[in-house]
Order: C-alpha cells, then sequence, then structure tokens
C-alpha cells in the first residue's frame, strides 16, 4: 500500500536519508479496465497522495482544489489515477481536442517520471479534461520534448465537482534501468480556471514545474524486470505528385515503401533502424523574416531522430552546435542550390547503460545524386554522456562525415569532415546553479590551424536573481560541416543581470528587471564587432497578461557588403561601422480567454537608416473543435539613397479544426513579400489507432502578386505501429 507521505527510510543509495515525499507502488495482479470509472478493487486499497501546493501564483500556498493520486503496477503496465476535484463555477478550458496540446493552454493532470537517478533525463504525460493525451521527453533536467510519441492509454470521467483520470502505460514504452527498486516522480495540475500550477513536490516559482530536481519518489514492492521482448515495427507507404509550373516541366508523380524499427536492447537502450525513410515531413516549418547577415536555424521535426534527440542534439550552444540532424539528407549542386538527399538506411543506438551512464551511435547513408552530381554521404555521430556530482554530467561526442560513391562529375567536397568534442554540463541539486563549459576541434583533409571552439555559461537563479555568464570563441577555420555555427573567427562576452520581485496583491504577479551585455570582437580583442547594449523590464499579473518594455543600443561592423532590406539593393560598403538605438514594448493578453493575442512593437535607429516594427498574433479559441489564429509581421525600413528603403510582410493565418480526438485538419498560410512567395499547406490527419496515422498533405506556393502558381505537390502518407 502508498505511505500518506510519511517520511520513510530512504531505498538504495540514500539509506541515511528520510524523504518527505515518498510513496510506495504495489503490485497487482487484478484485471483493469482503463475507462476512468476507478472501480477497480486495488484503487479502494492503496492510499493516495494529495495536498498539492502552489507553485503559480502564490508558492507554497495550497492548491485552491485538491487532487489525489493513487499508483499500481503489473508485469506490464504501471497504472495511474487521478482524481481533481473541481468545484469553482464555470467550464474546463481545453484548447481542441488534438493530441499533444500546450498544458500552459489546458486544465491538465500530468505525472513526471524520472526513471533514473541522474535528475536529468525522464519522461511526461498528461491528460486534460476531454481525455487528450500529452507526452515527452524530459531532457536536462527541466526541458519537455514534446515531439516525442509513443504508444499509451487513459480514460477520462467528468463529474459534478470533479474529474478523474486513469492511466496505463506500458513498461516497453519507457526506458528504464533493470533491478532498480525506486523511481523519480512528481505530479502536477494545470487549474486555469483559478489561474494556478501545482504540484506535489512543491517547485519554486523560478523554476519550471517538470524540473528533475524537485521529485518525489515512487518505490517498487518488487525490483522491476523486463517485461520481455520489445520490438516495434513502423511500416510506411507514401505517394504523391507535384508540378513545377515555373520551371515549366511535365507532373512528376512518386512512391516509396519502407521501415523503421525500434528494438530495446534491454530496457534501458533501444536500437532504431530505419531503411529507405521517407523523410518528407507533414509539418511545415514557420517562415523567418530574415534582416541577419546568418544562416537562419529551423528545429527537427523528423521523428526518427527525435527520441533521446538531447543525447545527440545538446552538445555546444545554440549557435555552436556541432551536430546538427538537418544537415542529413540535404544536397548542394554546383550552384550552392539545395535540395533532397535520398537517405537508403540508418541505424541509432541511444540510451542509458545502468543509472549514470548514456550512450549513443548513429549511422545514415545517403544515396549518389546523379542528376545533380552530388556523390553519396555516410554520416556517423558517437556520443556518452557521464553524470558526475548530484546532476551534472560529463559528455563527448564524434562526428564524421565521410563521402562514398564519388561521381565523375559534380559537386567538389572534401573527403572527409570530422569533429570531436567534450561537454561539461553543471546542474547543482537545487537548480540554482547551472553552467556548460565544451572543447570542439574540427579536422579536415587539409589543416589549416585554429579549427577549434571553446566556451562557458554560468547561471544562478533564485525568486529574486538570475544572473548569467557566458563566453565563446570560434576559430576561423574551425568547420563542422553536419553541425549548425553560422559565424566563425570572433570571441564574445555575454553577462547579464535579472532582478525580480513578488509583490503581495491580488493582480500583480511579479516586476523584473533585466540588463544585459552581449559583445563580438575578433580573434584578438582587437576590434568591436558587435555589440548589444539591452535593458529590459517585465510585468506580470496574475491573470496571465504581461507588458515589456525594452531599450537596445546596438553596434555593428560589416566585413562583408550588406543590403540591410535583403531585398537585393544596393549594399552597405564593407569596414564600414554602425551604432543605433531602438525601443520597444509588448503586451500579452489573458491566454486563458477565448479570444486573447499579443502585440509588439519596436522603433528607433537601423544601419544608417530607420526601422519601424510591428509583429502580432491574435487567436481564438473554439473549444474544444479547434482555433484560428494569425500573425502578422511588418519591418517598414526606411535607408537614404541609393540603399533600398523596404515594407516587408510576413502574414500567416492558420485554422486548426479537431472533428474527433482522431480527425484533425488544419490550413497554414503564409504570405512572405521578402522572398516574393504566398504558400498554401493544408493538412488532414487521421490517428485511426495509437501512432498509427494517416496524412494527406497538399501545398501551393504562388507569386503573389498575380497568383501565378510557382509549383503545386499533394503527398499521402500512411504509418502503422506494430507492436511484436
Amino acid at each position: 500500500m502508498f505511505s500518506m507521505l510519511s517520511p520513510v527510510l530512504a531505498g538504495k543509495g540514500d539509506k541515511d536519508k528520510r524523504r518527505p515525499f515518498e510513496m510506495n507502488v504495489v503490485k497487482t495482479d487484478q484485471e483493469m479496465r482503463i475507462d476512468g470509472q476507478l472501480d477497480e478493487d486495488i484503487w479502494s486499497e492503496v492510499d493516495a497522495v494529495s495536498g498539492f501546493v502552489q507553485q503559480f501564483p502564490d508558492e507554497g500556498d495550497p492548491a485552491t482544489e485538491m487532487t489525489e493520486v493513487k499508483m499500481v503496477y503489473d508485469d506490464n503496465f504501471l497504472y495511474v489515477s487521478a482524481v481533481m476535484h473541481d468545484k469553482t463555477p464555470g467550464a474546463n478550458i481545453v484548447s481542441s481536442l488534438k493530441r499533444d496540446f500546450i498544458f500552459a493552454d489546458n486544465d491538465a493532470f500530468g505525472v513526471i517520471l524520472g526513471p533514473y537517478d541522474d535528475g536529468n533525463n525522464g519522461f511526461f504525460f498528461s491528460v486534460n479534461p476531454w481525455n487528450i493525451q500529452l507526452e515527452g521527453l524530459v531532457n536536462n533536467g527541466t526541458y519537455v520534448s514534446e515531439v516525442w510519441d509513443n504508444r499509451w492509454y487513459s480514460a477520462v470521467q467528468r463529474y459534478e465537482g470533479y474529474w478523474a483520470v486513469e492511466i496505463a502505460i506500458p513498461f516497453k514504452t519507457l526506458r528504464f534501468t533493470e533491478g532498480t527498486d525506486y523511481w523519480k516522480v512528481n505530479f502536477i495540475r494545470n487549474d486555469l480556471k483559478n489561474f494556478e500550477t501545482s504540484s506535489w513536490v512543491p517547485v519554486p516559482i523560478n523554476q519550471r514545474i517538470t524540473n528533475l530536481a524537485f521529485t518525489g519518489y515512487m518505490n517498487w514492492e518488487h525490483p522491476l524486470r523486463k517485461t520481455g521482448p520489445n520490438i516495434a515495427l513502423i511500416p510506411y507507404a507514401a505517394g504523391n505528385t507535384a508540378k513545377d509550373f515555373q520551371g515549366g516541366t511535365p507532373s512528376e508523380q512518386g512512391g516509396a515503401v519502407g521501415m523503421d524499427a525500434k528494438i530495446a536492447v534491454t530496457p534501458s537502450l533501444n536500437l532504431d533502424l530505419t531503411v529507405n525513410p521517407d523523410f518528407s515531413t507533414v509539418e511545415v516549418d514557420q517562415q523567418q523574416t530574415n534582416l541577419n547577415r546568418f544562416e537562419l536555424y529551423f528545429p527537427e521535426r523528423r521523428q526518427f531522430f527525435l527520441e533521446n534527440a538531447d543525447l545527440f542534439s545538446s552538445f555546444g550552444f545554440r549557435q555552436i552546435r556541432p551536430f546538427f540532424s538537418r544537415r542529413i539528407g540535404i544536397a548542394t549542386d554546383s550552384m550552392g542550390r539545395s535540395s533532397n538527399n535520398r537517405i537508403l538506411y540508418g541505424a541509432r543506438l541511444n540510451g542509458n547503460v545502468g543509472d549514470n551512464l548514456r550512450v549513443g551511435l548513429l549511422n545514415m547513408q545517403t544515396a549518389q545524386e546523379d542528376a545533380i552530381g552530388f556523390p553519396g554521404q555516410n554520416y556517423t555521430v558517437g556520443t556518452f554522456q557521464r553524470k558526475v556530482f548530484s546532476r551534472s554530467s560529463i559528455a563527448g561526442i564524434f562526428v564524421n562525415r565521410q563521402t562514398t560513391h564519388v561521381s565523375e562529375s559534380g559537386t567538389s567536397m572534401p573527403e572527409f569532415n570530422r569533429m570531436v568534442g567534450v561537454d561539461y554540463n553543471l546542474a547543482s541539486s537545487d537548480n540554482k546553479w547551472n553552467g556548460k563549459f565544451f572543447y570542439h576541434q574540427s579536422f579536415s583533409p587539409h589543416k589549416r590551424g585554429d579549427e577549434y571552439t571553446h566556451a562557458s555559461y554560468l547561471g544562478y537563479n533564485t525568486k529574486n536573481w538570475h544572473i548569467m555568464w557566458n563566453h565563446e570563441y570560434v576559430g576561423e577555420n574551425y568547420n563542422a560541416e553536419v553541425g549548425f555555427v553560422p559565424r566563425r573567427g570572433y570571441w564574445r562576452l555575454e553577462p547579464s543581470i535579472q532582478y525580480r520581485f513578488f509583490p503581495k496583491g491580488k493582480k500583480v504577479l511579479q516586476h523584473s528587471f533585466r540588463v544585459s551585455y552581449d559583445a563580438y570582437t575578433d580573434r584578438d580583442f582587437g576590434m568591436l564587432t558587435d555589440e548589444w547594449r539591452t535593458f529590459n523590464y517585465r510585468l506580470e499579473w496574475k491573470n496571465t497578461s504581461s507588458l515589456n518594455f525594452n531599450l537596445f543600443n546596438e553596434y555593428v561592423y560589416l566585413f562583408a557588403p550588406f543590403d540591410p532590406t535583403r531585398t537585393g539593393g544596393e549594399r552597405l560598403e564593407a569596414g564600414t561601422d554602425y551604432r543605433y538605438t531602438r525601443a520597444g514594448v509588448t503586451y500579452t493578453s489573458d491566454t486563458r480567454k477565448f479570444f486573447n493575442y499579443s502585440t509588439q512593437v519596436y522603433h528607433g535607429e537601423y544601419f544608417n537608416g530607420d526601422r519601424f516594427y510591428w509583429r502580432t498574433n491574435l487567436n481564438y479559441r473554439i473549444q474544444p473543435y479547434g482555433s484560428i489564429s494569425l500573425f502578422a509581421e511588418y519591418n517598414k525600413i526606411d535607408m537614404p539613397a541609393p540603399y533600398n528603403s523596404a515594407d516587408l510582410w510576413l502574414v500567416g493565418p492558420r485554422f486548426e479544426v479537431s472533428f474527433t480526438d482522431e480527425l484533425f485538419l488544419s490550413t497554414f498560410v503564409q504570405y512572405n513579400n521578402q522572398i516574393d512567395n504566398l504558400n498554401i499547406n493544408t493538412r488532414f490527419q487521421w490517428r485511426f489507432r495509437p501512432v498509427s496515422d494517416l496524412f494527406i498533405v497538399y501545398t501551393d506556393n504562388y507569386f503573389p502578386e498575380y497568383m501565378q502558381v510557382k509549383n503545386r505537390s499533394l503527398v499521402l502518407k500512411l504509418t502503422y505501429w506494430i507492436n511484436v
């Protein structure tokens, strides 16, 4: 039976400490029906944990509504039941019937599981009052990757004054160390009617509520064992038709079949295999207005790369990524134009070897593209992450790109590119201190020196203070071809300090003040190349609305000619420099309302001209069947002759309809006059079984002025999850 929050002598590795948040999870041999009724005998035989406290808005106060949670297990499943008392008048807030909802935008219950003892990696499962599911992987201690998709089961019943949920999570869905006798756990609830987020184990208001540094313990009645073979096959079939009207070529049709496989080598170590994968994404990227001198970053969306993605993608910093999986499957011809590069097969081993060591190994082979003279490529990535101290880790990575099947004529590229690096990730037990320190070295056929990068980040975060230090150095010849490193040959220094306080009262949640400095210099510290001085004031109300005021002073030195509008006009000369100031304000309304919005306005100097910037997001929720949203971004740039001035628009209405919790339709329109394009993407999805989908995706691209079609495509894709 459960013990009700009573301090019990701790288990493995912690015998001299008492745990104030602890529950004993009993094993049952009863048949469990996942119907939300909670009428199985076992639920009346075990005790519940309750006593949730607010994280937000009044940290540490008891939650307005009671939440009671129970857990049991059998050989195949972990079962969770929860009763959410709901005496506050009004309907529950549910954003839509679409899976993978935004937790903060819904009334919802969630469970956070930490099967490993590293305090950094785990799982998150959540259900809202309409039984819509959300799952994700917790990595780096606190961040939830919600793009992870897997099989589990739930049911909800809504009653007068409360709603109840019953969850069954297959042990085959989870990753854990065999023989373990406890896991870390926390339960969280979002109660939007009362504007509260609460949890069983208290979480400070300055931390993410999913943080694994703030968990209790669930003690298994018997140590967990392997549950038998765990193999899933995910075949797909896809067909498409496309026509390039701009090029005047005939319509082209294509089709493909392939398969992914997930094989559990151990309960904590998984092998993913793919043959002839179809990586045509069914989710369109949101376009961005590019007024930057450097490459833009777009996140990975392909499912094969997503589970334990942090084992491969979290090395380095946001702008110094030694591995970026979207580089795989891209071919560049002799004119510098990019196109798809077929992936023939791939394998990925990832997971834990014990509680304290994670490993990852990936290998992908791409095809030779004779049409553009692009040679085949093999990509290999190997990583490890070893826990040290309470929650910190040392991690290493090796990346290799090797040219195979060389074309006699075509794109010329080095035979190989390699990178090796080591990261130290700092995380204190209470998460007040966080940091990262790394050194990476690249290797190419011709050594040129200065082919390395190193950086450090150290942050201190309490309720009132957030102080941060960052430095970066990227060598002139550092070349991580399979990574994302948009600029090289610089030092960067970036300190900042933030003070926040939480006044007593019913309306205002917090005031915060932040001052930051960000500067780039050349490798010898002899020349300042970029500099930002920023002041920010933020006011947050307890009804979720907020107001931000920002003041920027920026300096830029141009090493190469640059058109500030990026519209092909006269360019500012290389060797010139500019300092300018701008100010802006952002307001976000109460996100609980059916209609909510945010708007942002900036104005000030821009190089040797003037820039006005405006962006707004409008959202209307037709609960729970869908939403209509619109974002619009406008840049008015006035430059003196002979340079181009520009009025740049980026407009994106989106329509989402959830006919049921299995049938979804979305249409996303994007107008971008910077690239003279109007894109229409319509997607129909039928989730006919867990993690099994039929997609129909229609895409059009137009010249917006005369609505002349550039290209058009229709894709049909069927995936089916089979447990062996």
